[in-house]
């Protein structure tokens, strides 16, 4: 990469919640990293990364992962070394999906949701996801590379109303 411009280099995604009321059955709020192909960067994602997962190359990590929400800070952090991606990979978009049970939860449901996205000790995004309370998923972050190499990062958060599945693969065709 040349110029002054480098971009992004290593990204955390950090998610957090509230535990579910005493005798309720707990909240589960999961991290997802869709990685988007320079030639299709709104298509299926070429792979996942969530709970017990990392990229092939272990460029993306989930360092952090939570079911009840319980601790202190942030339940669940997902590390991103964009520097280190293949050229082949433009897009990266990272969501939170509400881990559905018996019954349908959405953000709305779960008290104490927050998140931030942070280079080093720069925050780029925090966000208390009230905007999409009504949601059980939301796209909370868009990386993507530009044509000198320099990953951007792109502020946004948009809810989808789905399972955690359905989520990861409509991820790519959405814009925030």
């Amino acid at each position: 990469m040349s110029g002054l411009n480098k971009g992004l280099a290593k990204v955390e995604v950090a998610v957090k919640w509230d535990p579910s009321p005493l005798g309720t059955p707990p909240h589960d709020l999961d991290l997802v990293a869709a990685t988007y192909a320079a030639d299709d960067l709104h298509g299926e994602p070429v792979y996942l990364v969530y709970f017990d997962s990392r990229s092939p190359d272990g460029t993306i990590t989930l360092d952090r992962d939570s079911r009840t929400g319980q601790g202190f800070g942030f339940d669940e952090v997902m590390v991103l070394e964009l520097e280190r991606l293949a050229d082949s990979y433009a897009r990266v978009l990272v969501g939170v999906a509400v881990q559905q049970g018996e019954q349908r939860k959405t953000f709305g449901d779960v008290d104490g949701t927050g998140l931030r996205v942070r280079e080093g000790v720069t925050e780029l995004a925090v966000d208390d996801l009230a905007a999409v309370s009504g949601a059980t998923a939301a796209i909370v972050a868009e990386f993507t590379r530009d044509e000198s190499g320099a990953w951007h990062f792109h502020e946004g958060v948009r809810g989808f109303d789905t399972d955690p599945t359905s989520f990861a693969h409509m991820m790519g065709s959405a814009v925030i």
